[in-house]
C-alpha cells in the first residue's frame, strides 16, 4: 500500500510570564539539567511540536527525585509553574494532553505537593469575572474530572478541604457555575426590555445574546459559526455542572448539607432553577434543552428525600397530577415552571429521557414506584410519538424508546411478577410498541429505521425474560410474530430487519419448517436495488445462522450439500437467468457475504458453471452460466478468497475462457471478467504478463461501448490496475535495491524485479499509443470519453512525487502531435470531453506548453476570439477552455495581446506578478472592451446581434477565466478593482438590452423593435407580409434580411474598433443573416444565463469585505447589494424559463455566500427578501408585476435559494415561517378571497417538496400539502386545480420515491 502523506499538526506554543521565567531562573543551575531548567529551555522554544518533545522529558527526571524532594523549594516552584501552565493551555492542544500524561506518573510522594499547586491554579481560575474566559474555566473543570489522575485528585479535595460540613473550595466551584447560569438569565432580561433580541426570535438562544453583547470586542454579530460555538458553552456549563453534582453524591455522605442554610444547598436549588428555565426554553438548540432535562432529574435526584419517593414525584411531572401539597417547597419554588403549567410535548420528552438514564434501573432499587414510573413513562412516549412529527424531535424519540426499552430489561431481572406480567408479549404496552414500530420502520430517516429495529430487537429479548422457559418454536408470541412478518409483502422493508431478529431468536430451520422457499422469494425481490441491502442481510442473518445450526446438530461435511442446495443452487439459476439489475444487485451484495460465510462454496460455484458454461453462454439480456462464472470468480478474488495464478496453471479457468467473457456481448460479463484482472485484495499484488496481455485485448474491442455506467466502471477498473502497477513498481524497486547476491541465487526461478518493471513500461506504453491512437477527429464520443478518462487516470497515478522513482511518466510519451490531438478535442460538442481534454492538458501543460511556438499560439488565440463570439453555443464553450488553456503560457502577452501591453509597459517589466494573473486579466480586459462595444451596436439592432455577433459567448469566456483564478493571492489588486466594477456595469447594461424580450409574456415569438429607423422599417415590411398567415409558422422559419441589411450590418462593422478581433477576422463578404424570433430568444436568455453565472462568481469568488474602509475588498458590500437587488427583479420578472432557471444558478451562489457572510447588513438579506415576496404574494395588488401563469415563473425559484442557503444545522426558522405561510395560502378558510395567492402557494410548495437540499426538514409539512393538493382539487378555478394535481404530484414522488424504470410493477400498498 502506498504510505498517505502525514498531516502537519499545528500545535499553539505556550508562553510563561515574566514572573514564572524568575522563577525558574532562580533555580536554573548552568552545570546541570533540572525539573526547572528544563521548563526554563521549553518555554523558551517558540515551536508546539518542539515543547512537546521537551516536556516529555520531564518523565525520567521526576522519576530519580527521592522522597527529599517532596520539600525542595525548586520541585515546588517548578510544580506551581507546571499547574499555571497546564490551566493555561486550550482544552484540544496536544500540549495539554502530553503534560497531563507525564504528570499521571508522578512519584507517590510528589503527588500532594502537586495537587495543592493545582488547587491554587483552580482558586485562581474560580475568580474569573469575564465572561469570554468563562468557557476556558468549563474547560478546566472538565478536563480535571477526566482522565487525568492529578486533576481527579483535584476535585477529591474539593470535597476534603478543611471545613467538616462544607467543603470550601467545592462551594467555591458551586458559586462559580451559579454565577455563569444566573448572568445568562440576567443578561437576557436586560436585553429583552432594550428590545435587542431579533435573534432570539430567529432561533438563537439567550446565551448567544449575553455573549455577542457582552464581548465587544467580537464585532462579527452575524456570524453563525461564532454564535454556535457559544451555544455550545452553554451545553459545556450544564454538562460540567452534572459531573460535579455526580462527584458531590460519591464524596459527601448523608444529608448535612441539605438544609436551606447551607450555600451547597441554595447553589444547588440555582442550578436546578437555571436547568428548568433552559429545559422549557423553546429557543435554545435541542441539545441543550435535552440535557438540562438530564440536570434536572440528576439534581433533584440529589436533592430529594425520601429518595423511595423520587420516582412518584417524576411520574406526577409527567402525568399532570402534581400535588403541591405532596411535593417539597423548594422544588415547587425552583421548579415551578413544571409543576404549575401544562407541559409542551418537547419538555416531556425531554423529561422522560433524564428519568431514563439519571435514575438507576436494575436491583430494583426504585420498588414499585420505580417499575409504576418505568410503565407511565413508556405511555407517554407513546402519546407524543402521535404528536411529534418534526425530524429532529421524531428521531430523540425513537432514541428513547429505546433506552425505554434497555432500561425495561434491567428492571425484569430483579423485577416484580406484576411487572412481568405487564411488560410480557401479550400485554397492552408491549402491543402499542409494536404499532410504534410497524408504523415507522419504513421511516425516511436512516436513525429512525435504526433505533426501530433495536427497539423490536430488545422487545423480542423482553418477552424471553418475561416467561420461565423460553421455546421460540412454540411460544404463541413469537409464532404470531413470524406468522404476521410472513404475511406481509417483501417490499415492505421493514419486514427484512424484524425477521433479522426472530431468525436470532428461534433459528433459521424453524422458520424455514413453514417456508422452504423463502430464499428463493428473497432473492426475488433483489432486483429492486432499494430493497436489495435489506434483502441480503436478512439472507446473511438466516444462512450464518442455518449453519451454525448444522455445525452443532451433525457431522463435518455432512451437511455441506443440503446447504448449498438451500442458499447456493438458487443463487447461480439466478445469475445464469436473472435479469440485469437482479443479477447485478445479488452480486453486489448477497455473493461476497456468503463467500465470506463459506469460502469453500466457491469451488462448488465452479464446477457447476463450469459443466454448462460451454451450453450456456448466456446473450445480450442474460449472462448465462459463463457470466455467472466471471461474476463469481472477479468477487472472490476482490474478496480474497482467490488467486488467479493458480486457477489459471491449475487449468479450472482458461485464457480462452476469460477471452470470451471479455468480449461477451452481454456488457457487463464484459466488465466482470475486467474486474476479474483489475481488483485484487492486495494492491501490491504483481501484475502478470497474461493479465497485461488480456488487458490490451479488451481495449481493443470495448472502448466505444455505448453506456455511460459501463464507461464509468471500465475506467474505475483500469483505474485500479494502474494503481496496482504503480504500488508493485515501489516495492520491486525496494526489493532491487535492498536483495543480495544469495537472494538472486535463490530466486533464479522468479522473474527479476527489472524484467517485470520493464514490462511494465511497455505495457503503458503501449496503453497510451492506443489511446491516443483512438481520439483522431471524428472518433465517437464514447471513445473519447473512455480514451481521455483513462488517460487522466494515468497522469494522476504516475505522477512524480520527490524522491521515488517512477515506473512510467505520461509526459515522455507526450508529443506535439498528441498535443494537436488534446487541443482538437475541445472542437467536440460535448461538454464532458472538452471538461476531460482540459484537465489532462492542465496536468500536462508544462510539456504541452513548451511544444507551441509563436505562429501556433498565434492561431489558437485568434481561434479562440473568433470562436466567443460564434452563433453556436457549444463555440464559446470551446473558446473558453482554450482560452484557459493559453494564458499559461508565458508567451501569450507578446505573441497576441502586444497591441495592449504597449500601452502598459510596466506590466511587462512587473515579476512578481505570476503569469497566469498577468494573462488573465489581459484576456478579461480584451473580451471586455469588445462585449461592450457589441452592447452598444446591440442597442441600436438586437436583431443584427443575434445573427452576427451574440454576446453571451464572451461573457462565458470571462466567466470561466475567473473561475480558475486564485483569488486569494492576486498581485495587481488595483487593476482587478477596475475590472471587476466594469464586469458588473457590463452585465447590467447587457441585461437591459436583452430583458425585455425574456420578461415579454409570450417571449418564444418575439421579436423586438430595434432604435433604428432603417432596420425598424424593414422590420415592420417584414411582419405585414405574413400577417395574413396567421399561424405559428412565421416563427420557425428564418426570414433573409435583403441585401442593403448586408450593406448597413458592414458600415455598422467598419465603424467597431480595431480591437474587436473577431469582428476583424470575420471579414466584409458576409453572407445575408437569418433570423427568426428563435435566435433572437435564444441569445436573449443565453445572454441573461451568463450575465447570471458572471454574477454569482464574482459574488463567490470575491468575498465582500466586512470593514469600513472601502480599499480592502475587491467587491465592495454595496456592490453585493445591488446584484442582490438585480437577481430579485429579474427571477421575479423573467418569463422564460431558460432565462430564469439559470438565473436562479447564479442566485444561489450568491444566496450562499451571504449565509456565511459576516457582514450583519448582508447577512439579513435572504431573511428581508424572503419576508418581502411573501407579503407581495399575500397583498394580492392588481399593480403586482409577479407572474401569475407559467407555474409562477421564477417565484419558486427565488423562494428555493433563500430556503436552501439556510444553514443545515440551524433551527431552519426562514423554513418554518414560510411553510406556514404557503400552507395557510394554499388551503385558504375563506374561498372568497384571491386565487392568485394560492395559485403562488401551491406552485411554491412544489417546487420545495421537490428540492432535495431541504432534506429531512420538509417532511413535516408533507400530510398538510396532501390536504391542501387535494382540496385544491375541488376548486372552481382550473388555474387552482392544475397548481394542485402538480403539488399532488411531487408530494407522492417525495414520499414513495421516484419510480426507477418504465417496466417497473406497480407495488401494493398495504
Amino acid at each position: 500500500m502506498v504510505l498517505k502523506k502525514k498531516k502537519e499538526i499545528q500545535v499553539d506554543a505556550f508562553v510563561l510570564d515574566h514572573h514564572q521565567l524568575e522563577k525558574l531562573q532562580r533555580f536554573t543551575k548552568a552545570e546541570e539539567q533540572n525539573l526547572a531548567s528544563l521548563l526554563l529551555h521549553s518555554a523558551q522554544l517558540r515551536n508546539g511540536i518542539q515543547q512537546i518533545q521537551c516536556i516529555k522529558q520531564i518523565v525520567p527526571l521526576v522519576k530519580q527525585m527521592d522522597q527529599n524532594s517532596a520539600g525542595d523549594p525548586m520541585v515546588k516552584a517548578c510544580l506551581d509553574v507546571l499547574g499555571e501552565m497546564y490551566f493555561s493551555l486550550g482544552a484540544k492542544n496536544p500540549l495539554k494532553k502530553v503534560l497531563a500524561s507525564s504528570l499521571n506518573v508522578l512519584p507517590g510522594h510528589l503527588v500532594m505537593s502537586a495537587v495543592q499547586s493545582f488547587v491554587c491554579c483552580l482558586r485562581e481560575e474560580l475568580k474569573t469575572t469575564d465572561v469570554y474566559l468563562y468557557r476556558k474555566v468549563l474547560d478546566n473543570l472538565a478536563s480535571c474530572m477526566e482522565n487525568f489522575g492529578l486533576g481527579r485528585a483535584c476535585i477529591k479535595n474539593l470535597f476534603e478541604e478543611e471545613s467538616k460540613f462544607i467543603p470550601y473550595l467545592f462551594s467555591l466551584v458551586l458559586q462559580f457555575l451559579q454565577k455563569v447560569l444566573l448572568d445568562m438569565q440576567e443578561e437576557n432580561r436586560q436585553l429583552a426590555e432594550c428590545g435587542l433580541l431579533g435573534m432570539v426570535r430567529n432561533g438563537f438562544n439567550l446565551l448567544f445574546v449575553y455573549f455577542l453583547v457582552s464581548l465587544s470586542h467580537r464585532k462579527n454579530h452575524g456570524n453563525r459559526i461564532v454564535q454556535t460555538q457559544l451555544m455550545h458553552d452553554l451545553l459545556i456549563a450544564i454538562k460540567v455542572s452534572m459531573m460535579l453534582v455526580q462527584k458531590l453524591q460519591e464524596n459527601i455522605q448523608g444529608s448535612l448539607w441539605k438544609h436551606s442554610e447551607c450555600f451547597v444547598w441554595q447553589s444547588m436549588c440555582s442550578l436546578l432553577k437555571s436547568s428548568t428555565n433552559f429545559l422549557t426554553d423553546a429557543t435554545l438548540l435541542q441539545t441543550v434543552q435535552t440535557t438540562s432535562g438530564l440536570a434536572v432529574i440528576l439534581f433533584t435526584r440529589a436533592m430529594y428525600e425520601p429518595v423511595e419517593e423520587l420516582p412518584s414525584l417524576i411520574s406526577d411531572l409527567l402525568l399532570g397530577t402534581m400535588e403541591h401539597s405532596r411535593v417539597p417547597a423548594w422544588f415547587v419554588r425552583n421548579c415551578e415552571v413544571l409543576c404549575t403549567a401544562e407541559l409542551p410535548d418537547s419538555v416531556l420528552l425531554f423529561l422522560c429521557h433524564g428519568a431514563l438514564a439519571m435514575l438507576d434501573w436494575k436491583n430494583g432499587s426504585m420498588g414499585e414506584n420505580g417499575e409504576k414510573l418505568l410503565l407511565d413513562i413508556a405511555s407517554v412516549l407513546l402519546s407524543l410519538s402521535s404528536q411529534l412529527k418534526e425530524s429532529s424531535v421524531a428521531t430523540s424519540l425513537s432514541r428513547i424508546l429505546a433506552i425505554w426499552t434497555n432500561s425495561a430489561l434491567a428492571a425484569l431481572v430483579s423485577g416484580s411478577p406484576d411487572l412481568k406480567i405487564r411488560l410480557n408479549g401479550n400485554a397492552d404496552i408491549i402491543g402499542k410498541l409494536l404499532e410504534y414500530i410497524y408504523t415507522h420502520w419504513d421511516h425516511p430517516l436512516d436513525a429512525i429505521r435504526h433505533q426501530t429495529r433495536l427497539i423490536f430487537k430488545n422487545l423480542l429479548q423482553i418477552h424471553q425474560t418475561t416467561i420461565a422457559a423460553f421455546n421460540g418454536k412454540s411460544d404463541p408470541f413469537f409464532a404470531r410474530l413470524i406468522k404476521h412478518l410472513l404475511s406481509l409483502d417483501w417490499h415492505v422493508k421493514g419486514k427484512y430487519a424484524s425477521l433479522g431478529c426472530l431468525v436470532e431468536c428461534v433459528g433459521t430451520e424453524n422458520i424455514l419448517q413453514l417456508d422452504r422457499t423463502i430464499p428463493v422469494q428473497i432473492l426475488d425481490v433483489m432486483s429492486d436495488q432499494s430493497l436489495a441491502p435489506y434483502a441480503s442481510d436478512l439472507l446473511e442473518t438466516m444462512f450464518t445462522n442455518h449453519k451454525a445450526h448444522f455445525t452443532l446438530s451433525f457431522q463435518e461435511g455432512s451437511w455441506i450439500d443440503q446447504w448449498h442446495n438451500i442458499w447456493v443452487s438458487p443463487l447461480l439459476v439466478i445469475l445464469c437467468e436473472g435479469n440485469h439489475d437482479q443479477t447485478t444487485y445479488i452480486i453486489d451484495y448477497y455473493l461476497p457475504k456468503l463467500l465470506k460465510c463459506n469460502p469453500d462454496s466457491l469451488s462448488y460455484m465452479i464446477r457447476i458453471l463450469q459443466a454448462s458454461a460451454d451450453a450456456n453462454l448466456g446473450s445480450c439480456s442474460t449472462r448465462g452460466a459463463l457470466g455467472a462464472l466471471m461474476a463469481c470468480l472477479r468477487t472472490a478474488r476482490a474478496h480474497g478468497h482467490l488467486e488467479l495464478s493458480n486457477i489459471m496453471s491449475s487449468g479450472l479457468v482458461s485464457t480462452e475462457c476469460i477471452k470470451q467473457g471479455l468480449v461477451h456481448q452481454h456488457s457487463q460479463v464484459c466488465i466482470d471478467a475486467l474486474g476479474l484482472l483489475c481488483e485484487t485484495h492486495r494492491t501490491t499484488e504483481i501484475v502478470s504478463l497474461e493479465e497485461m496481455q488480456l488487458i490490451q485485448f479488451f481495449m481493443m474491442y470495448n472502448l466505444n461501448n455505448q453506456s455511460p455506467s459501463i464507461r464509468q466502471q471500465i475506467v474505475s477498473l483500469l483505474r485500479k490496475l494502474f494503481c496496482r502497477i504503480q504500488e508493485s513498481s515501489q516495492v520491486l524497486y525496494k526489493l532491487e535495491q535492498n536483495k543480495t547476491k544469495q537472494e538472486l541465487v535463490e530466486n533464479s526461478t522468479r522473474a527479476p524485479p527489472l524484467r517485470i518493471l520493464e514490462q511494465y513500461k511497455d505495457f503503458m506504453s503501449s496503453v497510451c499509443a492506443r489511446l491516443f491512437e483512438v481520439l483522431f477527429p471524428g472518433s465517437s464520443h464514447p471513445t473519447r470519453f473512455s480514451a481521455l478518462s483513462i488517460l487522466e487516470s494515468i497522469a494522476e497515478i504516475f505522477s512524480v512525487p520527490k524522491g521515488q522513482t517512477q515506473v512510467f511518466q505520461l509526459d515522455q510519451e507526450i508529443d506535439s502531435a498528441r498535443v494537436q490531438t488534446l487541443i482538437q478535442c475541445f472542437a467536440s460538442t460535448f461538454e464532458e470531453i472538452k471538461i476531460l481534454a482540459f484537465r489532462l492538458l492542465m496536468k500536462l501543460r508544462d510539456v504541452a506548453l513548451n511544444l507551441q511556438d509563436s505562429e501556433n499560439l498565434d492561431l489558437l488565440f485568434q481561434a479562440a476570439v473568433d470562436l466567443s463570439t460564434s452563433t453556436k453555443p457549444y463555440d464559446c464553450v470551446t473558446a473558453s477552455y482554450l482560452l484557459n488553456f493559453l494564458v499559461y503560457h508565458k508567451g501569450l502577452q507578446y505573441t497576441c495581446l502586444g497591441k495592449w501591453l504597449e500601452h502598459n509597459p510596466e506590466m511587462t517589466e512587473n515579476t512578481s506578478v505570476s503569469t497566469v494573473e498577468k494573462n488573465t486579466l489581459a484576456v478579461i480586459k480584451l473580451l471586455l472592451v469588445n462585449v461592450e462595444e457589441e452592447i452598444l451596436q446591440a442597442k441600436k439592432s438586437l436583431l443584427q446581434a443575434a445573427a452576427s455577433f451574440p454576446m453571451y459567448g464572451r461573457v462565458h469566456c470571462i466567466t470561466g477565466a475567473l473561475q480558475q483564478l486564485p483569488f486569494n493571492d492576486l498581485t495587481l489588486v488595483s487593476e482587478w478593482k477596475e475590472i471587476v466594477t466594469r464586469l458588473i456595469l457590463m452585465s447590467y447594461n447587457l441585461s437591459a438590452v436583452v430583458s425585455p424580450v425574456v420578461q415579454s409574456s409570450s417571449p418564444e415569438g418575439l421579436i423586438p423593435m430595434d432604435s433604428d429607423p432603417e432596420s425598424a422599417g424593414r422590420l415592420q415590411m417584414i411582419l405585414h407580409e405574413i400577417q395574413p398567415q396567421d399561424t405559428n409558422d412565421y416563427f420557425m422559419q428564418a426570414k433573409i434580411l435583403k441585401e442593403h441589411c448586408r450593406e448597413e450590418s458592414e458600415k455598422l462593422a467598419d465603424q467597431r474598433s480595431t480591437k474587436n478581433i473577431c469582428i476583424e477576422m470575420r471579414g466584409k463578404d458576409r453572407q445575408a443573416c437569418d433570423v427568426t424570433a428563435q435566435m433572437v430568444l435564444v441569445c436573449c436568455w443565453r445572454s441573461m444565463k451568463e450575465v447570471s453565472l458572471l454574477l454569482g462568481t464574482l459574488c463567490k469568488l470575491l468575498p465582500s469585505h466586512t470593514t469600513s474602509e472601502p480599499s480592502d475588498g475587491l467587491i465592495t458590500v454595496e456592490q453585493v447589494k445591488n446584484i442582490g437587488d438585480y437577481f430579485k427583479h429579474h427571477l421575479l420578472q423573467s418569463r422564460h424559463r431558460g432565462a430564469f432557471e439559470l438565473a436562479y444558478a447564479g442566485f444561489v451562489q450568491l444566496t450562499e455566500m451571504l449565509s456565511r457572510c459576516n457582514n450583519e447588513s448582508l447577512h439579513k438579506m435572504p431573511e428581508h427578501w424572503l419576508s418581502s415576496v411573501l407579503e407581495e404574494i399575500k397583498s394580492c395588488d392588481p399593480s403586482s408585476t409577479l407572474c401569475a401563469t407559467r407555474r409562477s415563473a421564477g417565484i419558486p425559484f427565488y423562494i428555493q435559494a433563500l430556503l436552501a442557503s439556510e444553514p443545515k444545522k440551524s433551527k431552519t426558522d426562514l423554513l418554518k415561517m414560510t411553510m406556514k405561510e404557503l400552507i395557510s395560502l394554499a388551503a385558504p378558510l375563506n374561498e372568497s378571497l384571491s386565487v392568485i395567492p394560492q395559485v403562488h402557494a401551491l406552485n411554491i410548495l412544489r417546487a420545495l417538496y421537490r428540492d432535495t437540499r431541504l432534506g429531512e426538514n420538509i417532511m413535516p409539512y408533507v400530510a398538510d400539502g396532501i390536504k391542501a393538493s387535494i382540496l385544491g382539487f375541488m376548486s372552481p378555478v382550473w388555474a387552482v386545480r392544475n397548481s394542485s394535481t402538480l403539488l399532488f404530484s411531487a408530494l407522492i414522488t417525495r414520499i414513495f420515491g421516484v419510480k426507477r424504470g418504465k417496466d417497473e410493477n406497480s407495488k401494493k400498498n398495504r
